[in-house]
């Protein structure tokens, strides 16, 4: 046994071992000789299905206030930036010490109140919108050049509305009152109820996605969450 495998056997075994181990166990999963053969089966679009459920299940754990749980859970969602960071580095795209220094130089230009010379001086909500700015800017900056071009494909439906929604206000296409958006959800109703007696599936299907899309922005002029209102309502009404 070569030096090197023993210091990594070492690493595995020490329980004192931090994201060190961790990542020494990653790479011991993926060794093209001694590895596990479903953890060598595995690509960034098998793995990115667990990704998403390990991150709602911390959501879970913080809902139920569950927190020796939210301790475990959190170290399966680590353990999901593990995988992709550590595939990344075999196919030579990045590996987890940029993943690492990419959030940290993120964090700190998207803070200057915090690690530069701004005022502290302001409020959460001004501070949002800085941030927003800022997020535009970087945007500009890159291949992502449409106002509605970087929002995540993979969010929620409700979620992913409400957030290209956010980003159509922002450039003037929005309803200017709530009342208006109350107006459009009677008027999609009125639609999808003709639909559902004269079209056919596919157009009934359209037009209660319509109805979905108007109900999402409902949710943002009245500062819903409509995720976190559907799941609160599943839950009482068990």
């Amino acid at each position: 046994m070569t030096n090197k495998r023993v210091a990594s056997d070492l690493l595995v075994h020490d329980f004192d071992g931090g994201l060190a181990r961790l990542l020494e166990i990653m790479a011991r999963l993926r060794d093209p000789q001694r590895g596990c053969p479903w953890d060598l089966e595995q690509t960034f679009a098998s793995i990115a299905p667990y990704t998403i459920e390990e991150a709602y299940e911390v959501a879970d754990a913080i809902e139920r206030e569950a927190w020796q749980e939210l301790k475990g859970e959190l170290g399966d969602l680590l353990f999901q930036a593990v995988y992709h960071a550590q595939m990344a580095s075999e196919a030579g795209h990045f590996d987890f010490a940029d993943v690492t220094r990419a959030i940290s130089d993120k964090m700190v230009a998207r803070h200057p109140h915090v690690f530069g010379d701004e005022s502290r001086d302001k409020s959460a909500e001004q501070q949002t919108r800085d941030w927003e700015k800022m997020k535009a800017a970087e945007r500009a900056q890159t291949e992502v050049k449409g106002v509605l071009d970087g929002v995540a494909l993979g969010l929620p439906g409700l979620t992913r509305a409400v957030k290209l929604q956010n980003r159509a206000a922002r450039v003037g296409f929005d309803w200017p009152s709530t009342d208006e958006v109350i107006d459009k959800i009677a008027e999609e109703t009125r639609e999808l109820n003709d639909a559902r007696k004269n079209l056919t599936e596919a157009e009934v299907f359209e037009e209660f996605g319509d109805l979905l899309f108007v109900v999402a922005n409902l949710a943002r002029h009245l500062k819903v969450d409509p995720e976190a209102a559907l799941t609160h309502i599943l839950q009482v009404s068990r």
